[in-house]
């Protein structure tokens, strides 16, 4: 396992996640690892470089929280898992909201979601008001359990790519197969695993996970069929791209259901806006621009005192052939940047800074911002001065849709 951190995002970022949209896909083995674990909580959460993102949860109504918040931040820094038998008599954590609050949470175990390349993206974790102990078996049960999270998200990752494709045409229909039937034949093979190691579970219980599982895997096993039964690719891989696309209208509305609830928490005003020049109907693929942007804006909100504000601009113009060009402004009234930590940003360098309130600062938010610009081959420009905020400009090309 590596613990680079600044790779460790990096991986998490090419999986493009839309952290509010995937639940469906992961809600059963949060019910599961509660029952394994017999907690009455559980949740599977994503880690990127400012935010703990809960893609699926069981017992506990939870969207996302700072990453200095979480216990799991300390779970993806571990091979195998973390424990901690008393919250509330742990300096890290006991004046946490969730500890000395409802939902008074006391005991946490936690798995790491680690890739094939032994990246953690984030955690299976489960959590109660009393204490538990684990027996080995359920600690294998899961483990087992988090490897399934992750061929899942590896399963979506394959499937969006060959949906947003333009070759998919070209794909050999053997090859197209192979690659997805690889984890998807992992789900199904779970059931397996869980009737030979689940020696604390009724029969009952056990039966009724398989169903489950093998549900899951049967689904996404039908969702392969359809994509290799179609005809006219083309046409199918158009009409899917441009539902699972964004328009100018549907991206500002997606920002503002992920990042409003930041801003609000810190007494910050968070204000999306669109340039009246901008073309509404339009459709281009996400592609890393909620990632680009939603980093801007968690970092902007991080270093703007409360009473704030963070702006957001966003204009797509027609451009020549089959792309046009997006342009992302986000500015804010924070404390600024120096000419220094501005070349370090546009050098990708790392430098950790605490935010207004006291926030962790980890350091690699606005190196990943570059990066990611610069892997779409676009443009960013920084203009700050410390106590007089930032403004970051983003360009990139998109494709028409």
């Amino acid at each position: 396992m590596s613990f680079n951190e600044e790779e460790r995002v990096w991986t998490l970022s090419q999986f493009d996640i839309d952290y509010l949209e995937i639940s469906d896909s992961f809600k059963d083995l949060t019910r599961l690892a509660a029952k394994i674990a017999g907690t009455d909580i559980s949740l599977i959460n994503l880690i990127d470089s400012y935010t703990q993102w809960t893609i699926a949860n069981y017992g506990l109504n939870i969207e996302q929280m700072p990453k200095e918040e979480s216990v799991c931040q300390y779970t993806i820094k571990v091979p195998q898992r973390f424990e901690v038998k008393k919250l509330s008599e742990d300096e890290r954590f006991k004046k946490k909201y969730y500890v000395a609050g409802e939902p008074y949470v006391d005991y946490y175990f936690g798995v790491p979601l680690t890739t094939s390349g032994g990246f953690n993206l984030g955690a299976l974790c489960v959590l109660d008001k009393a204490e538990k102990e684990l027996s080995p078996e359920k600690i294998d049960l899961l483990k087992i359990v988090a490897r399934e999270v992750v061929s899942r998200l590896e399963t979506l990752k394959i499937i969006r790519e060959l949906k947003s494709s333009a070759e998919l045409a070209k794909y050999n229909q053997q090859k197209v197969a192979h690659d997805i039937r690889g984890p998807l034949a992992g789900i199904i093979g779970l059931t397996k695993i869980i009737n030979e190691q689940s020696q604390d579970l009724s029969k009952e219980e056990v039966l009724e996970f398989v169903q489950m599982i093998y549900k899951a895997g049967n689904s996404l096993l039908d969702l392969l069929s359809e994509i290799l039964r179609q005809e006219d690719r083309a046409e199918m891989n158009k009409q899917q791209s441009r539902k699972e696309a964004y328009t100018i209208k549907s991206l500002k509305n997606k920002l503002e259901q992920l990042y409003s609830p930041q801003a609000h928490n810190k007494d910050i005003v968070l204000k999306i806006q669109i340039d009246a020049s901008s073309n509404t109907d339009v459709h281009f693929p996400k592609n890393k621009i909620t990632q680009i942007i939603g980093n801007l804006v968690t970092n902007a909100i991080k270093f703007t005192p409360a009473g704030g504000k963070v702006e957001v601009g966003l204009c797509l113009t027609i451009g020549k052939d089959l792309h046009n060009n997006l342009k992302i402004v986000v500015s804010d009234t924070g404390i600024g940047l120096t000419d220094s930590e501005i070349l370090k940003i546009l050098n990708k360098e790392k430098e950790s800074t605490a935010g207004t309130e006291g926030e962790a600062g980890f350091g690699f938010g606005l190196p990943l911002v570059k990066r990611l610009v610069d892997d779409l081959k676009g443009e960013m420009q920084i203009v700050s001065s410390p106590g007089n905020g930032t403004t970051f400009t983003v360009t990139v090309n998109v494709e028409r849709i």
